[in-house]
């Protein structure tokens, strides 16, 4: 299944249609959908790189507003809506144990490495933080910066080095992300630390 959506996704860049496909994706993937709107932004931002920019902008725009839709779903419909559709990937159970384990400062380093690297997936995240109550302005403050710096990071890659890139953006951005998310949670930790 998660194959064929893929394969779907990616076709989605040819059409005419494409960048409204492209914030259709980027919405429904920061609540409720598998695939990232990156395997339909790369392909798009390659065969117009003029326009890298803007369709960093339109995915940062639509991810940003489908993680306040995400948030809603937890804090209000969490088990009529939310927990049938984890459920339904199979997420729930991973979902439940996150819930269980973190604290409130905890989601929200989540919150940062879900939208930088994806670590723990971003529907996840934006759930889990409407389930525990996050502050909404800071959640939509961090899915601004981290959602916006990650196709904005894409847009200035592409732009910068072009068609050469893309097989390091498919095959290696997941790992610098993770490098990255892991540098955040390092500094947390030391954070933390101090504090005590």
């Amino acid at each position: 299944m998660l194959r064929r959506l893929y394969d779907w996704t990616m076709s989605l860049a040819a059409r005419k249609s494409a960048e409204t496909w492209l914030a259709v994706i980027a919405f429904v993937e920061s609540s409720i959908f598998l695939v990232p709107a990156d395997v339909l932004y790369l392909p798009m931002a390659l065969a117009r790189p003029a326009r890298a920019w803007r369709y960093a902008m339109i995915a940062s725009v639509a991810s940003v507003l489908g993680g306040i839709a995400g948030w809603f779903l937890g804090y209000y419909a969490f088990e009529t809506v939310a927990r049938p559709i984890l459920e339904f990937y199979g997420k729930y159970e991973a979902f439940d144990e996150l819930r269980k384990s973190v604290d409130y400062q905890t989601i929200i380093l989540l919150l940062i490495t879900s939208g930088f690297a994806h670590l723990p997936p971003i529907k996840i995240v934006t759930i889990l933080s409407g389930v525990a109550h996050v502050n909404i302005w800071l959640f939509i403050v961090s899915a601004i910066i981290t959602r916006g710096g990650r196709f904005l990071l894409l847009a200035w890659l592409l732009r910068r080095y072009g068609e050469p890139i893309r097989d390091f953006i498919e095959k290696r951005l997941g790992q610098i992300a993770l490098a990255g998310a892991a540098l955040l949670i390092v500094l947390y930790v030391a954070y933390r630390f101090l504090l005590h």
